[in-house]
């Protein structure tokens, strides 16, 4: 294997650098690492097709013309779910008689050969994608890479095991109802479960059409938000593709400000027996604390009512729709459990179909307004880890149980992601997930990475993660607003922000680098704050938060001379906030020596 023997770490930074010093070659590197599957394979059951080195030679042959330079993913192995096509290999989603071979890959695969990526091969998953423990494969079931004793997690199960064995830098899973989270948490990895839509699923043989996901799993948060960067494209092949917003590219991706996040209620806590769990969650927690964050009590029955729908509800009709037919025709063709799972999916007519969805929306609105003024909810990833012997002895409870915190993210049609956050006595590995508002994945990504550095859990071998911070400030789907004036609380104007959903975040000064001044006209009366280079003071202002959806509607509302630029506050920050024209100043009042415009209008008695 050469110098491929070396790079242990396959992380997308280390694999780049060693390309760039000349230590590696892709042709090198992949494969070193298709021996390394090849002997891994008969006992994990990873991979259902390992690409063969005439199958490779096509991808490596191309990379061979190309410069490093201008692929961001240049010889990166990514391994993908055998329920995704790859053109010209077999799709089976683990059911060798469904299995067909595609003329054209998925367009996720597309987008990363074209981005410089390797294809290693197809990986094992319970079979069409149901379940959520790796065992439901007639290829073999998957354990877990740290013990043989429990399962791997499903249904992404070998795509888990291709990243934390170490035979590629990332994988390719798909999440329904937490196939992409749950082995994610029991490998140690970050599975990032997008926001429906952002990733096409073009391509992918659906489990539910209106839920899938195609999801990621990485060794880090930052390697996820690197891909996410590259891969959140609109795709007219997809019908449910959604364009990501702009709040949600790669530059949101920073170090978190203060923020708040949900915990839930002890009620609504679960571990199933696990002695440890609550300790391990109280430790996330103050992780979470320590980072700046406020936990703030939250009632998650709403969710959890919500995940039971999944499988007590229609859902499951939408599952039938892709094997039903295999089932009908070919009953045997179809594993006993996977039968049994959707056994009831013909009986679902179309009144139980809207009453769901009716219920469904109905705990929507209760869910999106618990999260409405937090920036994340704080889950554990799952209940406890369940045993193999566990699972062959009650193989529907068992798979339940580990969905318990899983299953609602996508009825929600929210963003999660799966972080690695400590170790059991056992060694298995645990984490936490952070659950937020659809097109927040960039934010929870860098929630995810500040609990990565400040834990510190190695991963995939490693002692240390080494991770330094990002250089930008994080961002969500809310902006910041500062406002010096009639905009300010209890004041004329702040029903417009009020009426936009706003909610006042601090009280507090600008940098000592402004003057104020009582403009000309009214009502409303006004204030200008400029910036200026010597004479100025401090501004009492108000910092507000906004959804950003709502951003552009006030601006336009904003009349000449204000408008929206940057505004730097005490502590050194700058925000988005009011300024003033120069020409605006004309027949104005110098107030700066009040402080703010509150202790102006006292002064002229118009509060």
């Amino acid at each position: 294997m050469g110098n491929a023997e070396q790079l242990i770490d396959l992380r997308l930074d280390k694999v780049r650098a060693a390309y760039q010093t000349g230590a590696l070659t892709p042709r090198q590197l992949v494969f070193a690492l298709r021996e390394k599957a090849t002997a891994l394979n008969p006992t994990y059951h990873l991979f259902i097709h390992l690409l063969s080195i005439a199958e490779l030679e096509p991808y490596l042959a191309a990379l061979e013309s190309r410069n490093l330079k201008d692929l961001p993913l240049y010889g990166v192995p990514f391994a993908i779910k055998d329920n995704i096509d790859l053109a010209g290999i077999p799709t089976t989603a683990a059911c060798p008689a469904f299995a067909y071979t595609p003329d054209t890959s998925a367009t996720i695969v597309e987008q990363l050969i074209a981005l410089g990526a390797i294809p290693m091969g197809k990986t094992n998953l319970d079979q069409f994608a149901t379940g959520l423990n790796g065992s439901r494969s007639p290829y073999g079931a998957c354990p877990n890479s740290v013990s043989m004793d429990y399962p791997s997690g499903g249904s992404s199960a070998g795509s888990s095991l291709a990243v934390a064995l170490g035979v590629a830098s990332f994988a390719l899973g798909t999440d329904t109802a937490g196939s992409g989270r749950v082995p994610a948490a029991l490998n140690n990895l970050l599975g990032l479960k997008p926001s429906k839509g952002l990733i096409s699923t073009a391509g992918v043989i659906p489990a539910c059409r209106t839920l899938d996901c195609v999801s990621t799993f990485t060794a880090t948060a930052r390697e996820a938000s690197q891909l996410l960067g590259l891969l959140a494209r609109h795709d007219p092949r997809d019908a449910y593709s959604r364009r990501n917003p702009m709040w949600n590219d790669a530059s949101a991706f920073g170090v978190p400000r203060p923020f708040k996040f949900g915990v839930p209620r002890q009620q609504d806590l679960e571990f199933f027996g696990c002695t440890e769990g609550p300790q391990l969650f109280d430790d996330a927690v103050m992780h979470l604390i320590a980072l700046g964050g406020e936990a703030v009590t939250l009632d998650l029955s709403p969710f959890l009512e919500a995940g039971a729908l999944l499988y007590n509800g229609p859902w499951v009709a939408e599952r039938y729709s892709v094997a039903g037919q295999l089932i009908e025709s070919h009953p045997e063709a179809v594993l006993p459990i996977i039968r049994a799972v959707l056994a009831k999916a013909p009986t679902v007519d179309g009144v139980q179909t809207f009453r769901a969805h009716y219920q469904l929306q109905a705990l929507k609105a209760l869910c999106d307004n618990a999260l409405e003024h937090l920036d994340c909810v704080l889950t554990p990833s799952i209940p406890r880890p369940v045993t193999l012997a566990e699972l062959s002895e009650e193989p529907v409870l068992r798979n339940s149980e580990l969905g318990y915190y899983a299953n609602f993210v996508n009825l929600l049609d929210y963003a999660a992601v799966a972080v690695p956050s400590g170790f059991m006595k056992s060694g298995l590995p645990w984490g936490v997930t952070l659950v937020g508002r659809v097109f927040t994945d960039q934010y929870l990504l860098s929630l995810a990475d500040a609990l990565q550095r400040q834990t510190d859990v190695r991963v995939i071998g490693h002692n240390s993660l080494n991770l330094s911070a990002p250089a930008t400030t994080a961002r969500n789907d809310k902006s910041r607003l500062v406002v010096c004036g009639a905009h300010m609380e209890g004041l004329v104007l702040n029903g417009q922000l009020r009426q936009r959903g706003a909610r006042l975040l601090e009280v507090t000064y600008s940098s000592a680098d402004y003057k104020l001044y009582a403009l000309a006209g009214g009502p409303p009366f006004r204030p200008g704050m400029l910036r200026v280079e010597e004479g100025g003071v401090a501004i009492a202002v108000e910092v507000w938060e906004l959804p950003s959806l709502e951003l552009g509607s006030f601006l336009t509302g904003i009349s000449a001379p204000l408008g929206l630029g940057k505004v730097q506050l005490e502590d050194g920050r700058w925000e988005s906030g009011f300024i003033c024209e120069p020409y605006g100043l004309e027949g104005a009042t110098d107030i700066s020596h009040l402080g703010g415009w509150r202790a102006y209008l006292r002064a002229n008695a118009r509060v």
